[in-house]
């Protein structure tokens, strides 16, 4: 019987151990829509693509919801990108348990506007705000987004 050891042993790769191929990973994306009844739905894929999700594509007894994190292989099907071998990364009330409190997220957004009015006003005087304070706001606008988005 053979271990870790002996297949990680200097012999076997005289040359090191080979490096993942980063060029071949499985895409990743989020389920947008998903109809458990209908058996379909899509991914948007963390490039941007729309792809095609039919049940056929899921693991034996998976449930699927839509802003669940997948990770997975495409195929160019009759109509468009169409996904195979999908597995699920991470699913959508994971993600929805650990989602700040509406009040609270209410006060950033208000905040978030403020700082949003500012730089609008800085931009109709023709003045970008400095790299800082844009690294700032770009942070903020993207907390947020991720709060939404979940």
């Amino acid at each position: 019987m053979f271990t870790l050891q002996d297949y990680l042993h200097p012999k076997r790769y005289p040359g090191g151990i080979p490096e993942v191929d980063k060029e071949n990973t499985m895409p990743t994306g989020k389920v947008k829509f998903y109809d458990q009844e209908k058996g379909f739905g899509f991914i948007q894929s963390d490039e941007g693509n729309e792809v095609f999700l039919h049940a056929s594509a899921l693991p034996e007894g998976a449930v699927v919801k839509a802003g669940a994190r997948v990770e997975f292989g495409v195929a160019e099907g009759k109509r468009g990108a169409q996904a195979l071998s999908v597995r699920v990364i991470e699913s959508a009330s994971v993600k929805q348990f650990s989602r700040m409190p509406a009040e609270d997220m209410a006060v950033i957004v208000e905040d978030l506007l403020k700082v949003l009015d500012r730089v609008g006003g800085d931009l109709r005087r023709g003045r970008y705000p400095d790299n800082a304070y844009s690294a700032k706001v770009a942070t903020m606008l993207r907390r947020v987004a991720d709060e939404f988005d979940a």
